[in-house]
């Protein structure tokens, strides 16, 4: 028999009243109008809210908020000025032990939805005692507005600048590396990027700032190699950002989204900033991936730590090591570890890590990690704790039958996606593991994102 056609009870432009019962993953407000779901950003859960609908979808609607007609505890107001507009952050409007809540919720509601999972313990989310200003990285557009140059961040789905003068979760040197490199690029006259036309020159400024050296790197994607001024731009840059020792070019022409182009070169100073994690020091070039929340990220991998549980007999083996963070962090408890990476220019970076930290238990190897991982093991290597960290799609699942065939005794899962997590879980569960605890940690907050480490050990075990 055909199920039943849903009947849609809104339309696009009605304005509608609803209770908020829910976040969806971006973090918009979810509530039911005549049992039909709709998205509105900004709203909370326990609020009725008035809103505008905007779209229409055969199974959901989205809206614009209108009116809070009752409201939470958990509304507080965005310290942001630009808030509403902006794209960067999506929780400001609530309170930060009510993000820490809905953020386990978020890992709570994938294990069990998604993995099936039960018995698994999951611990309160660990989150910062001052969330702002934790970011050590900014990538600014550039454009024009009313005749002048302008940087700010893009609003939602959309290119359009919205222009700020401060960011409250970037480290306070990028806002200044950002606004005083706008400023000189205004006085010299050197053209901002024009997106639609794919003329101009300068498309974004980079700041990465040292949390605890010090050190700063400004990096400006341009759409040409030739910058107009260009000693009296490194001039200028030197005497009002005193901080800065490193200022470096990346060349784009491509008319992509994609920030970074394939050149890079250093006008001035260093090729790279020096920044710790714990006691490892780590180099960061300007196309390094370093994780943005250095507080947070010791937090993190001092978990991971904890759950590898080594005693220095240990051979470890990193899956997803990029520049080695976490391999040269387990390394100080380890035998051996063993880091396996994809880019080519990550394990460079990982090897001159290691060796700034004079460690020298720690081996990388560039490819695929479903790949390289067997071939070790054929070699010998017999892993006692292997540690994933792969990007939001999780891991391959070639790489999943490797753990399964390899059966380490501990499997450490660190996670930027609780979604992809838990169906990582639920196959690990089926070949032979079992997962113990979960452990969420904000490294971002007011923003949607969760990161997790889960601690599984063999059944058998």
């Amino acid at each position: 028999m055909a199920k039943p056609k849903l009947q849609v009870p809104v339309e696009k432009n009605q304005y509608i009243e609803l209770d908020i019962t829910g976040l969806g993953h971006e973090g918009e407000g979810v509530g039911k109008y005549e049992g039909f779901t709709v998205f509105i950003p900004r709203a909370l859960p326990g609020e009725r809210v008035k809103a505008k609908v905007i779209r229409v979808q055969k199974t959901y609607a989205n809206g614009r908020l209108i009116e809070v007609l009752s409201d939470t505890a958990s509304r507080t107001e965005p310290p942001c000025p630009i808030f509403h507009r902006c794209g960067g952050c999506h929780l400001q409007h609530m309170t930060y032990e009510a993000q820490l809540k809905h953020k386990r919720q978020t890992v709570v509601d994938a294990l069990t939805r998604i993995g099936k999972l039960e018995g698994v313990t999951v611990h309160e989310t660990l989150g910062m005692d001052n969330p702002w200003q934790y970011r050590n990285k900014a990538q600014v557009p550039i454009g024009e507005i009313d005749g002048r140059l302008a940087v700010g961040f893009y609003a939602p789905r959309t290119h359009e600048i919205i222009e700020m003068q401060s960011c409250d979760i970037q480290h306070a040197y990028n806002d200044q590396i950002v606004h005083t490199t706008k400023a000189i690029l205004q006085e010299l006259a050197i053209p901002h990027y024009e997106e639609a036309s794919g003329r101009g020159l300068v498309r974004h400024i980079i700041g990465r700032a040292g949390f605890h050296t010090g050190e700063t790197m400004l990096v400006l994607v341009t759409n040409g190699r030739k910058i107009p001024h260009q000693e009296v731009l490194i001039d200028r840059l030197r005497a009002r950002i005193p901080h800065l020792v490193s200022i470096v070019q990346n060349i784009n022409r491509e008319q992509t989204n994609v920030i970074f182009g394939n050149e890079t070169r250093t006008l001035w100073g260093k090729d790279t900033i020096t920044d710790t994690i714990g006691e490892i020091r780590f180099e960061i070039s300007a196309g390094s991936f370093f994780q943005v929340n250095p507080v947070q990220t010791e937090v993190l991998y001092g978990k991971a730590l904890e759950y590898a549980n080594l005693s220095g007999s240990e051979t470890v083996i990193d899956a997803y090591c990029g520049i080695g963070t976490i391999s040269l962090f387990l390394a100080q408890k380890a035998k051996e570890v063993y880091g396996v990476e994809i880019v080519p220019e990550a394990i460079e970076d990982a090897q001159k890590n290691a060796a700034l930290n004079e460690i020298r238990n720690a081996h990388f190897a560039v490819g695929e990690a479903e790949t390289v991982i067997p071939q070790w093991h054929r070699d010998g290597v017999r892993a006692d704790v292997l540690v994933v960290d792969p990007p939001r799609k999780g891991c391959d699942e070639r790489l999943l039958a490797t753990i399964a065939e390899m059966q380490p005794e501990r499997v450490v899962y660190v996670s930027c996606n609780p979604g992809t997590l838990a169906r990582d879980l639920r196959y690990l569960e089926d070949h032979g593991y079992k997962t113990v605890e979960v452990t969420p940690v904000d490294m971002f907050p007011h923003t949607f994102h969760v990161e997790c480490v889960a601690w599984l050990v063999r059944k058998d075990n």
